[in-house]
């Protein structure tokens, strides 16, 4: 899950990406965003589809099969978590994983 969300966001992003775990109760979270052009609120729930692709300015000649994020959710929720994608303040893709802690 990490190594994918790592790859789209040096993949995406311009210059940054950013990586934070933090605890939250009984709970881990995960985040991996960069400054790219991330991904518009029409597509954040679709790109966790198999074969996906976002839209719009986050879709370059980048090569893959669009399967990343969909085993990655496949993988999070099997450990019983969740992941979710919203916008970075100034722009860019932020990727959020809750895990529970036990």
């Amino acid at each position: 899950v990490l190594w994918n969300l790592l790859g789209n966001a040096a993949k995406y992003g311009r210059r940054r990406v950013t990586v934070r775990v933090e605890t939250q109760g009984e709970e881990v979270d995960l985040t991996v965003s960069d400054d790219g052009p991330g991904i518009p609120p029409a597509d954040r729930e679709r790109i966790f589809e198999p074969f996906a692709r976002a839209a719009g300015g986050r879709r370059r000649r980048v090569e893959g099969t669009g399967l990343g994020l969909a085993v990655a959710r496949t993988l999070v929720e099997r450990h019983r978590g969740t992941i979710a994608v919203d916008e970075v303040p100034g722009g860019g893709a932020r990727f959020t994983v809750s895990l529970p802690l036990r």
